[in-house]
């Protein structure tokens, strides 16, 4: 019997290692050092003159948030033109030679994470949030049109919106080349983070204890925002003046995108509760075709992270807006971004460590 389950975890293992995206510690640096090289070029181009250089000063209506913009590009560019060079050295680095010296480790881990902290939050604006918000209907407009004065899916997503995702998909490819090199030079399963001296914090009874309590601070914080847009769309200036009121019930459709963000706020709140719940592990008996069966753990860990990155940068905008003539209602509540965001990640680093079980590479756990 026993070496029949142990045969049986032996074929779990090995089908997780089959899956492309299982091999993620291997090719990431890889891919954030091609990513850096591209981005570098484009630099290097925009540094001898060449055109669309995404920090130039634009109309309002194509402009973006970001805390580059406007800038000159003789200033930046050739800036990003040294940074893509030195971004691809040290991915290539990071991939081949995982046991250089302490300097170097930590001059490589320093490189690494700050640019997947500028990449992924520092320089984007609330284009994340939009977008992840908006998925659906973004795809629908690609084929119906974007209804009301706009002449298509580029008055929504234009060059300088676009850069910010490229920026952003750079940043996961840094984030996750870093964690892995993090991992392996300090002799650690570069899949799991185990292989050595685990701290207390991270085991399931403790994860389960500080997950509850950043579950419930994720949710109260993204309540402000839902109860003001619900309050203007009804009428209620709440937070707002009368006259900034009015002009969005002139504007056609300002008030059901706030409506809609406020109830796709309210459904993350009910969805992050399941991190915390029995519902959120085995699917409900209500599910077709999944109840009784168990959620697969990046079915609840891959959105909750995206949510939980993407309100960060979005929250930071709206602090740096700081105080609006309108009222406090239309920056102070999407502040809290900042900390719902922040304690989303956090819940869904506990969720993690409760589930994540036997790692299919070092059978740790």
């Amino acid at each position: 019997m026993a070496h029949a389950v142990s045969s049986g975890n032996e074929q779990v293992r090995a089908a997780v290692r089959r899956r492309w995206w299982s091999g993620w510690p291997h090719w990431t640096p890889y891919a954030a050092a091609a990513w850096s090289l591209a981005y570098g070029l484009a630099g290097l181009y925009w540094t001898l003159g060449g055109a669309a250089y995404p920090f130039a000063p634009v109309v309002e209506d194509r402009s973006a948030g970001s805390v580059l913009e406007p800038s000159p590009a003789s200033v930046v560019s050739p800036v990003i033109a040294a940074l893509g060079l030195a971004g691809a050295v040290c991915g290539v680095l990071m991939a081949r030679r995982p046991a250089s010296g302490a300097a170097a480790r930590r001059f490589l881990l320093g490189f690494g994470w700050a640019h997947a902290l500028a990449l992924t939050v520092v320089l984007q604006d609330y284009t994340l949030i939009a977008v992840v918000a908006f998925a659906p209907l973004l795809v629908v407009f690609a084929f119906t049109g974007v209804p009301g004065p706009q002449d298509g899916i580029g008055d929504i997503l234009y060059w300088h919106r676009d850069n910010l995702l490229i920026l952003f998909v750079g940043g996961v490819l840094w984030t996750l080349a870093v964690l892995a090199y993090q991992r392996r030079t300090r002799g650690l399963c570069a899949h799991c983070g185990r292989g050595g001296r685990a701290a207390a914090w991270t085991a399931p009874e403790a994860a389960a204890r500080w997950g509850r309590r950043a579950v419930l601070i994720a949710v109260v914080s993204s309540v402000p925002y839902d109860v003001t847009r619900v309050a203007w769309f009804f009428g209620y200036p709440m937070g707002i003046t009368d006259a900034f009121l009015k002009d969005m019930q002139d504007t056609p459709g300002m008030l059901g995108i706030g409506l809609g963000l406020a109830i796709a706020s309210t459904v993350g709140g009910v969805l992050t509760h399941g991190l915390v719940a029995r519902w959120g592990e085995v699917w409900p008996r209500w599910v077709p075709f999944k109840a009784g069966r168990p959620v697969a753990l990046a079915t609840a860990i891959v959105p909750a992270l995206l949510v939980s990155v993407v309100l960060v940068p979005g929250g930071l905008q709206m602090i740096r807006g700081g105080d609006q003539p309108f009222g406090w209602g239309t920056n102070y509540p999407a502040m809290l971004w900042v900390v719902w965001g922040a304690a989303l990640g956090a819940a869904t680093l506990a969720y993690y460590l409760r589930r994540r079980g036997t790692c299919g590479y070092c059978a740790r756990g």
